[in-house]
């Protein structure tokens, strides 16, 4: 089977190949779609590396993640030299147009983990990506509720943010930046959105890393920004029985929006009729929110707890859940 992409004919093996077993969707139809949402992918990830997450039999089986391209690829595959937290480095594959993306479809890989700098320009990080994480406890209503609290602070800092279903339970929100910070400056950035949304909805919102402080309350992971950290990308299919797509709406869809409608089968004609929520995105300053962040460490607070796989971080606290801290003798 032989399909066009960016002016490539392209090999599709096996493409009767079942990937939904329930829909019964093959990765013909996988194909299909991605060629169908081409202009909005694009967009949304074009330039940048991509990580791989391959699911040779589909959907219902065993995945693998792949950063490193196989050594067996096209003379004309884009690549980029991406590095993991300890500094190991790897060729990693770039989303250079819908060619790419649909060689990576032909291996197995259903949706694409996204870098959020460019293959053009590593060192600087262009979008904020806000993560509101369904803790236990946590309800997609509350996690609309939360939205709505990020789009009032970032519309009152003057930041365009736009948001995305995950293709899961969760939601993100995107705002496009200038190509001027690194993503330690993002990322401080996140904390600090994170922080002033606790403070303002302790009820609802928490910036607490450790799962047992959270409680049933939105977790906003501002460590989604960490450098070197992907975050599943717009536009992409779950591997999830009913194919759910991971996309952008608008902020007057946020009331009536539910994930689990948004799939292979219905987000081309939906693009096809009302167009891409994220088409007129603009690069635009992180300056306030690096403000708050500075107001809070000369108010004395440390940095955030970073994962388990960076090394120890400058002005970090102790990286252990507070249950298992050691107490003060008395």
């Amino acid at each position: 089977m032989v399909v066009e992409a960016a002016g490539r004919e392209m090999a599709i093996s096996h493409p009767d190949k079942v990937f939904f077993a329930e829909r019964g969707d093959t990765k013909l139809d996988l194909v299909n779609y991605y060629l169908a949402v081409e202009e909005p992918l694009m967009r949304a990830m074009g330039g940048r590396p991509v990580l791989l997450q391959r699911f040779p039999n589909g959907a219902g089986g065993s995945s693998f993640f792949q950063k490193r391209v196989p050594e067996s690829r096209p003379d004309w595959l884009e690549t980029a030299v991406v590095s993991t937290p300890n500094g190991t480095t790897s060729d990693a594959l770039v989303a250079a147009d819908i060619a790419h993306v649909i060689w990576a479809v032909n291996l197995g890989c259903l949706g694409f983990h996204v870098w959020p700098s460019r293959a053009a320009d590593p060192d600087h990080a262009d979008e904020l990506r806000i993560d509101l994480d369904p803790s236990p406890g946590v309800d997609f209503a509350m996690l609309q509720e939360g939205a709505v609290e990020v789009h009032t602070l970032l519309a009152e800092l003057g930041i365009d943010g736009r948001p995305k279903t995950t293709g899961n339970r969760g939601i993100h929100i995107y705002a496009r930046l200038r190509p001027e910070w690194d993503s330690f400056q993002v990322r401080a950035a996140a904390v600090a959105l994170a922080r002033e949304l606790e403070r303002r909805r302790p009820d609802l919102c928490t910036a607490a890393w450790w799962k047992e402080e959270r409680g049933a309350r939105v977790f906003i992971d501002f460590n989604q920004n960490a450098p070197h950290k992907t975050v599943f990308g717009a536009w992409s299919v779950r591997a999830r029985p009913g194919a759910q797509v991971s996309t952008p709406f608008t902020w007057d869809e946020l009331g009536s929006v539910h994930p689990d409608n948004f799939t292979l089968e219905t987000v081309p004609p939906r693009v096809e009729n009302s167009g891409d929520a994220w088409a007129d995105m603009t690069p635009q300053p992180l300056e306030p929110l690096l403000g708050m962040s500075r107001r809070d460490m000369e108010a004395g607070l440390m940095d955030a707890p970073w994962p388990p796989v960076y090394p120890k971080m400058p002005n970090e606290p102790d990286r252990v859940a507070p249950s298992r801290a050691k107490k003060p003798k008395s």
